[in-house]
């Protein structure tokens, strides 16, 4: 897939506004919440999941979509290929892996699926914040952008085209693609979708959803806690069955707790392909590598081109290891920084500068933080005199390109889905130079 090719998400919704005015007026497009719940009960070999969405995750999808100007969209890419460049460089692969896990030194040709590139976008600054490598809500945004409707034909008439069925083979290609990769013979006959309590996690109906997926496409899925799983006689196995390859959602991004020696012992053995895998992770998502790829002076000593340096300098926000040494100028600066876990995930013990106070400071400056220049997140008004909520964007990506883009919709410091009206929500991008006005 080329930058060339116009995905779903990205056809244009043909307004003359920009994407800021349609986010603070457009109010006529919303969530077909109906058609949400049928789709989810179409899954026939996963009963009740309608009712198992509503009840653990009332506020998984926002019910509005989210406005985002094109060349903001081209942007993104632009980041994306430009992070992709300078992974790819061996001067980069030696640094990073030299701080890194034992487990993330040993090799594979598999590229991890899902990657997760997350971006604020504001009216003249894009951002990217973090990279993550176990990305969720692929396959929930998949149903949630064919369940969008308007309240008149002329809006109806600006709707992406979502194609669930495409989406789903786009996501069973990046599979079979991994198992490719890996030197693989045959067909890819089973796999394990992994997470630490997989029926407890917020995400669990997502994981039904893949496990039926699979199971419609002639190939076995489980859905397993990692100390569900065996390595014995140089096969990794649930129960019974080996497992071909594990759709790995766990956030032991190393394999370090006892509940993942099964798993450690088949990657380093090659039993199984594993995707994501904590060679990508390090190499991705350890967030200090953010204060390389905002450093252009460590760019340019590791042979970073110059016109690669400028979009990462444009599109990555300054960041910084916290250390002793910095603390007390971080601490001066921190209204205008944010104070990320380097191993975090999911928001979890992420601060504000201005809301930190001196207990929540001393518990950084011990702990293993970065502190990231803020950039501020959009916004959308759900309703005329409403209270304004945040977004974030998400680019998923395979094997550098961008499949799919998503929005979190939030109120408060981090994404969090709790927020009612909340949520995920399908993104429509906004042509520069369109002709016709809409009517809010």
């Amino acid at each position: 897939m080329n930058d060339a090719t116009i995905l779903p998400f990205e056809r244009s919704v043909g307004c003359g506004m920009h994407a800021s005015a349609l986010n603070n007026g457009c109010f006529c497009i919303g969530l077909d919440r109906s058609a949400v719940r049928h789709a989810f009960a179409a899954q026939q070999g996963v009963p009740g999941l309608a009712e198992l969405v509503d009840e653990r995750c009332p506020h998984l999808f926002s019910a509005h979509p989210v406005f985002v100007e094109a060349g903001h969209i081209a942007r993104m890419r632009e980041i994306v290929a430009a992070v992709e460049h300078v992974v790819a460089l061996p001067a980069w692969q030696e640094q990073v892996l030299a701080r890194s896990p034992v487990a993330a030194r040993h090799e594979t040709p598999a590229r991890s699926v899902f990657f997760g590139y997350d971006f604020h976008v504001g009216l003249d600054r894009i951002g990217l914040i973090e990279i993550n490598t176990n990305a969720g809500g692929a396959l929930l945004n998949a149903v949630l952008g064919a369940a969008q409707r308007g309240c008149c034909a002329p809006v109806e008439a600006l709707f992406p085209v979502v194609e669930a069925e495409a989406a789903e083979q786009r996501m069973l290609d990046m599979f079979r693609n991994e198992w490719r990769l890996a030197g693989r013979a045959g067909a890819l006959q089973s796999v394990a979708i992994v997470d630490h309590d997989p029926q407890n996690q917020y995400l669990y109906p997502e994981f039904l959803l893949f496990r039926e997926l699979f199971r419609r496409n002639g190939i076995t899925a489980v859905v397993a806690d990692p100390a569900r799983l065996r390595f014995d006689s140089g096969r990794l196995c649930y129960d019974d069955q080996p497992i071909d390859l594990v759709y790995n959602r766990s956030t032991d991004f190393a394999f370090e707790n006892p509940a993942s020696a099964a798993l450690r012992a088949a990657w380093f053995a090659d039993a199984a392909v594993i995707t994501p895998h904590p060679r990508a992770h390090a190499l991705y998502a350890d967030k200090a590598n953010l204060a390389l790829l905002s450093d252009p002076q460590a760019l340019e000593h590791l042979g970073v081109a110059r016109d690669v340096r400028e979009v990462l300098a444009a599109g990555i926000p300054r960041t910084e290891r916290v250390t002793a040494e910095q603390a007390e100028s971080l601490w001066a600066r921190r209204r205008d920084l944010f104070f990320k876990p380097r191993a975090g995930f999911g928001s979890k013990a992420a601060y504000r500068g201005d809301k930190i106070t001196r207990r929540v400071w001393k518990e950084i400056c011990e702990g293993d933080y970065v502190a990231q220049a803020i950039v501020a997140p959009g916004q959308r008004l759900p309703a005329r005199h409403a209270e304004a909520m945040k977004f974030d964007l998400r680019a998923y990506v395979y094997d550098g390109a961008v499949q799919q883009l998503a929005a979190r919709l939030y109120q408060g410091q981090t994404t969090n889905f709790r927020t009612p009206g909340g949520g995920f929500a399908p993104v429509y991008a906004v042509p520069e130079a369109a002709s016709s006005a809409c009517a809010a």
